[in-house]
């Protein structure tokens, strides 16, 4: 495709010539067909008045000396340009006249009237024929008058030319005022590409200028603006997202290297080496944790939905992940408690997993001695998990990131090496698997975190979307629980 026909101005200033031109085509076409009938029209009256004078030539012609005068009046009234004759035949050969038109008849019409294509000619001849009755001595005779079409086919044919010119001259103009009439119409366009130019990794905070914009490109405008606000935004999270990357892969890396220098300043015991192996493989571990978190928020970021859902009841899943962890609730002196109860179709292996990571945050937040609840209810027809307990009071501006990736309130808390910031983000990922969102409130000392996932019944109907609202609605208010019956 070349250049030119990718231009929207040359190719309106095209479409504009096309439409011009049809309609001027339109209009001269009846233009013409209302001229060729008013110049026949006016050809016939002509034809009309010269038959009637030559009848009453003839008419009066009723002996030969009369008839003579009436040849020489016929004569007189001849044109030499030929455009008109007349003929006059009879039985009696005294009282003939010229020579009749022959040739092939291209149309006929009431009154005698007939388009004859005279042999010899190259212009056709409209003709009419009246019988004469008897006058004195002369007989019964044929008058016929012919006049030539050449007259009115020229000013057809030169009219027609004309229009012709003036239709091509209307479809020019129009063709380059519609141009320049577009190059003006589109200049916002041309404004907003422009400012289009300027946006880059440089400059990622460039927007289109949306004021004076016409309604018609405002909407594209916003659009765009939103697009590049969500396109900084993702690349603010990517560069967040490898800084943090690197800084946590940084210190098991660091670590290492520092624990295999000094284990090669000088010579080890089996022991001394031992431990250090021990060291070197707890850090490898910590590393293998985090690639494995990466690499499962990664597919979780490409839409990967949670497969292998079965229907289980979700306080026997939730029991069996505290009684798992029993032990590190133990060492932190604080024990769980389950209210409620729900039936739902969740991936196990999934659901433990982010539940987990719930309920080892609140271990690690809450203070010895205290209770940790957690809470599953129904409303809105999915499942709200919820695991709350007594700690600080959070900031807004920190729930509002605690689902974020390597996210620390505490960036020098003591068990940072322990956990490496994904824990909650994972929570987000299952939640988004299963359908669902997540939340996050700190009120009258205590912190809930949570998410949601469908019902059972709900999660049989495909239209059904997991909704934020929901979820700001829940984190606004306690959650509804019940006593948890014995499974």
């Amino acid at each position: 495709m070349t250049r030119s026909t990718r231009s929207i101005a040359r190719r309106l200033a095209l479409l504009f010539a096309l439409v011009a031109l049809s309609v001027f085509t339109l209009v001269d076409t009846g233009l013409f067909l209302v001229l060729r009938s008013q110049l026949e029209q006016r050809l016939r009256d002509s034809l009309d008045s010269r038959t009637e004078v030559a009848r009453i030539i003839v008419h009066h012609a009723i002996n030969r000396d009369k008839w003579r005068i009436a040849q020489e009046k016929l004569a007189d009234m001849t044109p030499r340009d030929g455009t008109s004759a007349y003929s006059i035949s009879s039985t009696n050969p005294l009282f003939n006249y010229g020579h009749a038109v022959t040739g092939t008849i291209a149309q006929q019409w009431r009154g005698d009237y007939a388009r004859v294509t005279h042999n010899g000619t190259d212009h056709d001849l409209l003709t009419r024929t009246l019988t004469i009755p008897p006058n004195g001595e002369r007989p019964q005779v044929q008058l016929q008058v012919a006049t030539s079409y050449a007259p009115t086919e020229q000013a057809l044919r030169e009219f027609g030319l004309a229009l012709a010119a003036l239709s091509a001259l209307g479809a020019l103009g129009a063709s380059l005022l519609s141009y320049w009439v577009t190059r003006i119409g589109l200049a916002p366009l041309r404004r907003l590409t422009v400012d289009a130019s300027e946006v880059s990794a440089d400059n990622r905070s460039q927007r289109l200028r949306t004021t004076e914009l016409p309604f018609e490109l405002n909407d594209l405008a916003h659009s765009f603006n939103g697009a590049l606000e969500r396109l900084d935004q993702a690349y603010v999270r990517l560069e967040s997202f490898n800084a943090d990357v690197a800084h946590e892969l940084r210190t098991p890396v660091t670590i290492l290297i520092g624990q295999t220098q000094v284990a090669l300043t000088r010579n080890r015991s089996v022991d001394d080496l031992r431990r250090t192996l021990q060291s070197n493989l707890e850090e490898f571990e910590r590393m293998r944790g985090i690639i494995n978190d990466m690499l499962f928020l990664a597919r979780a970021d490409q839409g990967e939905r949670a497969t292998e859902l079965v229907e289980v009841s979700l306080a026997t899943e939730i029991a069996r992940t505290i009684e798992f962890l029993e032990m590190p609730m133990e060492e932190a002196q604080v024990q769980a408690k389950l209210h409620g109860d729900a039936v739902a179709r969740v991936n196990r292996s999934l659901f433990g997993r982010a539940f987990a990571n719930l309920l080892i945050n609140a271990i690690h937040h809450t203070t010895p001695g205290a209770m940790i609840r957690v809470t599953v209810s129904r409303e809105a027809g999915r499942v709200w998990i919820a695991v709350a307990n007594p700690g600080e009071p959070i900031m807004r501006d920190v729930l509002d990131h605690a689902f974020d990736r390597f996210y620390r309130a505490e960036q020098s808390r003591t068990n940072s090496r322990e956990n490496h910031g994904l824990g909650l983000a994972i929570v987000k990922a299952v939640a988004d698997m299963h359908g669902g969102v997540v939340f996050a409130r700190s009120q009258d000392g205590v912190n809930t975190f949570g998410f949601s996932i469908m019902s059972a019944d709900t999660a049989r109907s495909p239209k059904t979307e997991p909704s934020a609202k929901d979820a700001q609605q829940l984190a606004s208010r306690p959650v509804v629980s019940a006593p948890l019956k014995s499974p």
